[in-house]
């Protein structure tokens, strides 16, 4: 053959194969996989330093600047562009690198929960002059979806496939309802799929719906006096919070039994031998499905107004959150626990074993073995029970998530216990569970085109033709909902 005509035929050939990418060779995945793994594994100091951090931080919802900040920092040194303050919100941000579809999302958080301030030990102890802990573990949350973030990018740099990958940096899961506002401002339009993951007790690919949730401050404002000298001239704001609990809770007994209601009283007066002319209690509504939340919260709302008619006082309440139920995605649930199960779960050493039989001492209640933490749960649905704001972004983009053994086994949320070792090796090393599964499950989402179409089916039919609307409607955000 012409060596001219060889040459202009392999030249051909060339650019033929990379006119039609269905020529184009497909990458190896199982390398892909194994590469990723192997990078985050000798990453791991940095990214446990980090969440660290972050636990010492423990800053409540929408004052988390500190921790947004180092994740943000974290972020721009591995290349990513960050936008800061999104949605009105100053702790809010969103990560981009790369160009191109698909586009995959990563949730990141980093709130911690007001007194539950603990010290990173086997022993109930709080850290002196600090209130907040991290009590839901989302100090590793936030550092875990990062690091996932981190290393899809260094894939999609070397060329390994293409596309983008948005981490999502949001503020005030625990009651601020920050990820709707998200939602709401439509910053996740044009994403594929998004990612998400929990600290939990146990290792299981998420197959249990968060409930919907709306939450709102009720403020009764009377008159004050002295209440032994003059009580006649007062009305007490306290009588009218009272009284609006003791209605709620006769209305316990008509509601669906999955209705779940809570208060606290946050403002009760300042002293007994005055009658307090201002008083305020923060109420939560919880059902499985949305519309029994809006009818729960609207005769909550009529006991409110009962009880100031009833005690001579005035009542304004301010929705303060609203969450959606958690839309599942069996599709990419079933390719997550398959990335699950090659990660594995998490493995002690004698001294973290010694330290997390004494945290299960502490428990009061008969605990799983140490061991259950190195197992991976079958894939199963299972009943929810907490709510957070991954529903709201559930019906935007088909969503997946994971809890990850951070704790010891047993440990409950929202304890000492769960702060305790969201500050220690035992959480670190549950939340690289984390970061390795997402970034698996990101792989295939890029590599494989028929998972993702499949996921978007199904998304679309469960769906259906529901138009969503945010349960806050279009307050502004709660900012200081933990003042």
């Amino acid at each position: 053959m012409n060596l001219k005509r060889y040459f202009a035929l392999s030249l051909l050939s060339a650019g033929l194969l990379a006119a039609h990418p269905a020529l184009t060779p497909a990458p190896d995945v199982n390398a892909l996989k194994t590469q990723a793994i192997k990078d985050l594994d000798g990453s791991y100091n940095d990214y446990k330093k980090v969440a660290q951090q972050i636990w010492g931080f423990a800053e409540v919802g929408y004052k988390e600047t500190k921790s947004s900040a180092l994740l943000q920092k974290t972020l721009r040194e591995n290349g990513f562009s960050v936008q800061a303050g999104v949605a009105d919100i100053p702790t809010a941000f969103v990560a981009t690198y790369g160009s191109g579809k698909p586009v995959i999302g990563i949730l990141a958080e980093y709130d911690a929960l007001p007194g539950l301030s603990q010290q990173a030990g086997a022993e109930k102890k709080a850290v002196p002059g600090l209130d907040a802990g991290h009590g839901c573990g989302h100090n590793l949350f936030g550092t875990a979806s990062v690091a996932a973030g981190i290393e899809l990018k260094k894939l999609i740099k070397e060329g390994k496939f293409k596309g983008t990958v948005k981490v999502y940096g949001t503020p005030a899961e625990e009651g601020g309802s920050g990820k709707v506002y998200l939602v709401r401002a439509g910053l996740f339009a044009g994403v594929d799929a998004v990612l998400h993951w929990h600290p939990s007790n146990q290792n299981r690919s998420m197959m249990s719906s968060y409930i919907a949730n709306s939450s709102a401050k009720f403020r009764f404002h009377g008159i004050a006096s002295h209440a032994a000298a003059s009580p006649q001239r007062g009305r007490s704001a306290l009588d009218g919070v009272e009284a609006m609990n003791n209605m709620v809770n006769m209305m316990r007994e008509h509601v669906p039994q999955e209705t779940r209601i809570h208060y606290i009283i946050t403002n009760g007066g300042k002293a007994p031998n005055v009658v307090p002319e201002f008083a305020e209690v923060y109420y939560y509504v919880r059902h499985p499905n949305r519309d029994e939340v809006k009818d729960a919260f609207a005769r909550v709302v009529k006991a409110a107004e009962g009880a100031a008619l009833g005690t001579g006082t005035t009542m304004d309440y301010e929705i303060i959150g609203g969450t959606h139920e958690l839309l599942l995605n069996e599709t990419l649930a079933r390719a997550l626990q398959v990335n699950l199960e090659r990660v594995g779960g998490v493995t002690y050493t004698p001294q973290e074993v010694a330290v997390g039989k004494q945290i299960q001492a502490s428990f009061g209640f008969p605990a799983p073995p140490i061991e259950e933490a190195a197992k991976v749960q079958p894939f199963a649905v299972t009943d929810g029970g907490g709510s957070s704001d991954v529903g709201d972004v559930s019906f935007a983009v088909p969503t997946v998530g994971l809890t990850a053994a951070t704790w010891i086994p047993g440990t409950p949320a929202h304890s000492w216990q769960a702060v305790a070792c969201s500050g220690q090796e035992i959480g670190a090393k549950g939340m690289m569970v984390a970061a390795k599964t997402m970034t698996l499950t990101a792989i295939d989402l890029f590599t494989d085109p028929a998972l993702l179409e499949k996921a978007t089916a199904e998304f679309k039919q469960d769906v259906g033709s529901y138009v969503y609307k945010p349960l806050l409607g279009d307050r502004k955000p709660a900012l200081n909902y933990r003042d």
